[in-house]
């Protein structure tokens, strides 16, 4: 990513709202760890403008081959072979799954993925394959 008007900062992707291109985004000016890079929508992110709004910088994507972090959750009736399922379709579209909570109160799964993509559409077409599974009652990115 580019700060605009700043070169060679150090910049981190907030882990609040784990931005992927091209989300909108904002940069935060943070104390001895650079800039940290925020969705415009990011709770996190307007709460911290409110007290420091002389911290915010403009920001724009760079190119770059790498692959982001993204949450999702899942709230889906449970049954057998669901969590499977639910890694086929994301291994199908070549996504690899860092982390998996689940927990399941009332015959309903609630879940929640950590995985990498390499832009929003890739994450788009995860979250629609996802979404046409067996039993799957929400799916939405985290």
């Amino acid at each position: 990513m580019l700060v605009v008007g700043m070169g060679g900062l150090a910049t981190q992707l907030a882990r609040c709202c784990k931005p992927v291109p091209p989300d909108p985004i904002r940069g935060f000016v943070t104390r001895g760890k650079g800039v940290s890079i925020h969705r415009e929508s990011c709770d996190g992110l307007k709460r911290l403008a409110e007290r420091h709004p002389e911290r915010v910088m403009e920001t724009d994507w760079g190119k770059s081959d790498a692959a982001y972090a993204v949450d999702m959750t899942v709230t889906a009736t449970d049954r057998r072979g669901l969590l499977r399922d639910i890694g086929d379709a994301l291994a199908r579209e070549k996504i690899n799954v860092t982390a998996v909570r689940t927990q399941t109160r009332d015959d309903l799964a609630f879940m929640r993925f950590t995985f990498d993509v390499t832009d929003a559409a890739q994450l788009r077409r995860a979250l629609a394959l996802v979404r046409v599974l067996k039993g799957v009652i929400r799916v939405a990115r985290a």
